[in-house]
């Protein structure tokens, strides 16, 4: 009997699409993600020897390994089908590395689409373990591991009193975190400038045309842009040079003098009138990281989930009796570029959709607007044109829908028609003034009539006078002016970055790869250096503590442009430029001078061994951080980090009162969760749960014996009021007798209480 070929894939998934297109003479596997990894616990990096990393097998990943080992005995070939990536590589290489003494017959083949074409492309064009490739991401993965385990233990140090949880610092993540918490640094020392618009309406007739003051006395106007302030990276030279640009109406009063001398001139005429025809064309397919920009503004997706998302439409997907199909290409991809194939079959799908109107007479071909791009894959597109996302929305899943209709309308609008407008711009003149208006209207929608683009950010006039429909107007008409006013405005802070705006800065900055910009962002997150409010970041807290320590120490290490050479210089480990350990080294070396210095400056921590008085510093062990001393080993003195951390100041509970002794009561945690204690603890002792809805939460009269209601009588009951404890009548609502009592007083009546229970 013939002997099979052995296909090996990460994913359980597309080892199952795979499966399905393959005859029987092949046995597809799955590694199921890496099988090795750098050690944990501690460094797993012989910096003396080369940089060589120290890999061990995953937890879990023996019985995989010795499955795969199996198979290859048994089969003639073996052929290595993981993501056609740097992570893949790394993949195929350690898959390789085990099983090669079973079966040295191994080659390395990439699926850019899990379809039958695609497969068989790939499979006709095998090629060997790419050895530069390889280097490549270990480079990636070996600094990493040096930068996260040199310079997180540093940082907790500094800050441990600040949180008992692990503090990290990383290669791309703190250049991030720099970014988030300049820009927050830039809106809080923001300082708007206030400016005067004058804006008029002018009669043609029965129509009335809006325009605004842009000359004055022969002085063009330039209206502020930015903070009155020096911006933060701004020297002195660029902040003055930014603020000769401008020159606006700086007041009312000067708003009001202009009107005033408008108003007395005679007569206003058409100076001009020139019109033209817009075309705005298509922006290209999707790469990674314009679809997690797009899907984060459209769709409200993190780019975690669109990418787990484009992950599984990669994959495959099961579609009722056809089983699991590939709907998209290679989602981690930098290019824009397109297979003729791919080309032509979009081209036919617009045709007979559309039209010859919306088709152009040659193919849209877009480029890189990157230098660094690597050009491996094509760009994300559906991987069959008549696959449409109406013919699949009940077969997929809602998020899975909106993103492949995201991906598929894209691509189709890529090869469609530029949308065109008639673009009118006019200028009135009067005396020594000048207005302008434009406005613009669309007359042919072309691509937009699939896909709608992103407005462009401009102010809110430039946007008002685009959409105006202008009448026929003609040069040296006379028009009439009708209305004249000043409207005040102020120029506006800096936006937050947002999940499409932080990785569209990552991606023009050349930092990071389009498959590490989603982990970067959840690792901000689950760290509680930043939060998402109002979908924008903001740096914690803590992340700005991390800041200030990183840029005080590391502030040439962990920039942008120093961050972005380095992913450079790690491309040319891919090229063969470039060996491995000299790249590594070129950048480790910097960074020890750099901490070295740090840790001279900073000293420690301030935690001092309680045994023999020495410094205590963070460490790391298979259980966790915790707090050793730097004398080991003659002192093995060691410390949980949460006995060191400043814990915050419980939360007053506003309304609520110790039942005991009449204190106000705060928000404590325990291990079973939030619970209302009250303040003088330890001297008391009273607690209370904390109801889901507070505001329900009622103080529980006491009946007071000894008092009788003055106005009838009867008992009265101690109660909570919004100013305090009092008494009142049993008898409330019906009588409202009532006395006021002191907090020494209350407490009386709830001792009393508790001898009763």
């Amino acid at each position: 009997m013939e002997k099979k070929r052995l296909l090996v894939v990460e994913s359980p998934a597309k080892a199952k699409t795979i499966d399905k297109y393959l005859g029987e003479d092949f046995v597809v596997q799955a590694s199921v993600g890496h099988i090795k990894d750098l050690k944990t616990h501690t460094l797993s990096v012989d910096i003396k020897n080369g940089f060589q990393p120290i890999y061990q097998v995953l937890s879990g990943k023996k019985e995989i390994i010795n499955k795969l080992k199996s198979a290859a005995k048994q089969c003639k070939e073996i052929y290595i089908a993981t993501d056609p990536d740097r992570e893949g590589e790394a993949i195929a290489w350690h898959i390789a590395e085990e099983i090669r003494k079973e079966n040295s017959n191994i080659k390395r083949v990439l699926f850019n689409e899990i379809t039958p074409k695609g497969i068989k492309e790939g499979l006709t064009n095998p090629r060997e373990l790419d050895e530069n490739l390889y280097y490549s991401q270990q480079a990636r993965r070996v600094l990493d591991r040096l930068i996260g385990y040199k310079v997180s233990p540093f940082v907790s140090n500094a800050l441990v009193k600040k949180s008992e949880k692990a503090l990290s610092a990383g290669r791309v993540q703190s250049v991030a975190l720099r970014l988030i918490c300049e820009r927050e640094l830039e809106i809080e020392n923001f300082e708007p400038f206030t400016y005067w618009n004058i804006l008029a309406n002018f009669a043609a007739g029965k129509n009335l045309i809006p325009a605004r003051l842009v000359e004055f006395d022969g002085k063009v106007i330039k209206n502020p842009e930015g903070s009155k302030k020096p911006l933060l990276h701004e020297s002195e030279n660029e902040y003055q040079k930014r603020l000769s640009k401008f020159l606006f109406i700086e007041n009312e009063a000067q708003a009001n003098e202009l009107i005033a001398r408008i108003k007395q001139v005679d007569e206003f005429k058409v100076a001009k009138v020139s019109k033209k025809r817009i075309k705005k064309s298509p922006k290209p397919p999707f790469i990674t990281s314009t679809l997690q920009q797009e899907a984060a503004r459209k769709l409200g997706f993190s780019n975690k989930l669109t990418m787990q998302l484009a992950q599984r439409l990669y994959e495959g997907v099961p579609l009722g009796t056809e089983g699991s199909v590939g709907l998209i290409t290679y989602m981690r991809t930098d290019s824009v570029r397109i297979s003729d194939d791919a080309i032509n079959s979009a081209r036919d799908y617009i045709l007979k959709k559309f039209g010859e109107t919306y088709l152009p007479e040659k193919a849209n071909i877009f480029k890189s607007k990157s230098l660094n791009v690597q050009d491996a894959h094509e760009a994300i597109r559906p991987t069959d044109i008549n696959r449409t996302p109406e013919s699949l929305k009940n077969l997929l899943d809602k998020n899975l829908y909106k993103l492949y209709e995201l991906i598929y309308n894209r691509f189709v609008a890529s090869q469609m028609k530029p949308a065109e407008y008639d673009q009118t711009l006019v200028e009135i003149k009067g005396g020594e003034f000048l207005f302008r208006t434009s406005g613009s209207v669309l007359v042919f929608d072309g691509y937009l009539s699939i896909y709608q683009e992103e407005e462009s950010e401009k102010s809110e006039e430039n946007n008002n006078e685009e959409r105006t429909k202008l009448p026929a107007l003609e040069e040296n008409q006379s028009l009439k002016l009708k209305k004249i006013e000043a409207k005040e405005s102020q120029t506006t802070a800096p936006a937050r970055y947002n999940q499409a705006s932080l990785i569209k800065e990552l991606e023009e900055k050349g930092i990071g790869r389009p498959s590490t910009y989603a982990t970067i962002v959840s690792t901000l997150l689950e760290r509680k250096y930043v939060v998402l409010k109002n979908k924008s970041f903001q740096p914690t807290e803590l992340g700005r503590e991390v800041y200030q320590i990183l840029i005080k120490h590391f502030s040439d290490f962990f920039n942008v442009q120093f961050t972005a050479q380095m992913e450079e210089e790690l491309d040319t480990i891919a090229e063969g430029s470039k060996k491995y350990s000299e790249v590594v080294s070129k950048y480790y070396e910097p960074l020890e001078e750099l901490l070295a210095k740090a840790k001279l400056e900073e000293n420690h921590n301030g935690v001092t061994c309680e045994v023999c008085g020495a410094p205590m510093v963070v460490r790391v062990s298979k259980y966790g951080r915790f707090l050793g001393c730097t004398n080991y080993p003659k002192c093995k003195n060691t410390k949980p980090l949460y006995e060191v951390v400043e814990k915050e100041e419980p939360k007053i509970a506003e309304g609520v009162f110790c039942d005991l002794c009449g204190k106000p009561m705060v928000i404590r945690k325990s291990k079973r969760g939030e619970f209302y204690g009250c303040i003088d603890y330890p001297n008391c002792k009273g607690t209370k749960p904390i109801k889901k809805d507070r505001a329900k939460t009622q103080f529980k009269p006491i009946p007071v014996k000894d008092e009788k209601c003055p106005k009838c009588g009867k008992e009265m009951v101690l109660r909570l009021g919004s100013n305090g404890y009092f008494l009142s009548c049993s008898a409330y609502p019906k009588c409202k007798g009532s006395k006021k009592i002191t907090k020494q007083e209350a407490q009386k009546y709830f001792a009393s209480e508790e001898q009763t229970k």
